[in-house]
């Protein structure tokens, strides 16, 4: 499994984001599951590519979390100002 860029996971919708952490949470789950039973023998360094790509689709979902947020409360702020403003006048 080769690392993925940050670049090539935003390019992702916000579905697709959110399936992906999923699938990559189930993966590491089942990489887990395979350690435990002694199932693994060699391929131990998918853990950390695993873990790696997940921590990254998270950052990338609440960075764009964090946008929205930032966006409404500055539209919120923009036209209350917007409206007290010719009241007092």
């Amino acid at each position: 499994m080769a690392l993925s860029k940050a670049s090539e996971l935003r390019a992702l919708s916000d579905e697709e984001i959110t399936a992906e952490i999923a699938k990559i949470k189930r993966d590491l789950f089942d990489l887990r599951f395979k350690k435990a039973t002694r199932q693994m023998e060699t391929g131990f360094h998918e853990f950390r590519h695993t873990r790696r790509k997940l921590a990254q689709l998270m950052t990338i979902e609440n960075e764009r979390k964090r946008a929205l947020q930032l966006s409404a409360k500055a539209s919120g702020k923009v036209s209350t100002t917007a409206t007290a403003t010719p009241e007092d006048a």
